[in-house]
């Protein structure tokens, strides 16, 4: 393959890097804001959505130019699928980020209950698995997602912690509610955006091995006597 491919195939990358940091920062920054309370923050979070947007679609179509001007084999087809599913899980994780700034902006000055339970240390988490997740796929190499598994079933445990815990404080005080409401539903958008660097891990892997994995067997194992 041409050197001029590579040099473009290696601009795509960046693209998908330049999606992976703004993606990151808007979920990393929607929980700063709430914890925070900084509606400008907030708002700048929001306003990301289409620059966001505009990033994916280019991508796709620099992804979908490659492929049809060179005709790819082997690693180099797999790096180019990999990039065009790591935008789709990158724009995903984004939009969770700026549902979660539009939640800040609801919330307002609303105090916030019991430090906002776990949901700053679930979002750290989850941006640890964005970081090690690029880093594999930056350096070709799956040391970095090796304990995905077990990470992704950190932040389920902790998704349902935080459930448990917002269902005691809405018992306990009705003007919980709507504080907690919204804590439970900011915790399912960080689970889902750790299963979205799962997916990440998966496409990875099968980019730098050649070899197709699913971290999510444990999930789709059948239940005993069920």
């Amino acid at each position: 393959m041409s050197g001029k491919f590579h040099n473009e195939l290696e601009e795509l990358k960046q693209q998908v890097n330049a999606l992976s940091e703004l993606a990151k920062w808007m979920l990393e920054n929607s929980v700063a804001a709430l914890k925070n309370q900084d509606m400008l923050l907030a708002r700048e979070v929001v306003s990301k959505k289409c620059e966001l947007a505009v990033l994916d679609e280019e991508i796709e179509k620099e992804s979908f130019r490659l492929l049809t001007l060179y005709q790819p084999m082997a690693r180099d087809m797999r790096e180019i699928a990999c990039s065009l599913k790591m935008i789709t899980y990158l724009t995903r994780i984004g939009r969770y980020g700026k549902d979660i700034g539009v939640i800040a902006l609801e919330l307002g000055d609303v105090p916030y209950v019991h430090r906002m339970v776990s949901i700053p240390w679930m979002s750290n988490e989850v941006c640890a698995m964005i970081d090690d997740a690029m880093k594999a796929f930056n350096e070709k190499d799956v040391k970095y997602i090796k304990d995905f598994q077990e990470r992704d079933d950190d932040i389920d445990a902790m998704r349902y912690s935080i459930f448990r815990d917002c269902l005691t404080y809405m018992m306990e005080d009705q003007h919980k509610i709507t504080q907690c409401t919204h804590y439970v539903m900011i915790a399912r958008y960080l689970e889902r955006c750790g299963d979205h660097a799962l997916k990440m891990a998966e496409k990875i892997h099968y980019m730098v091995t050649g070899e197709h994995i699913d971290l999510e067997e444990k999930a789709c194992e059948t239940p005993t006597g069920s």
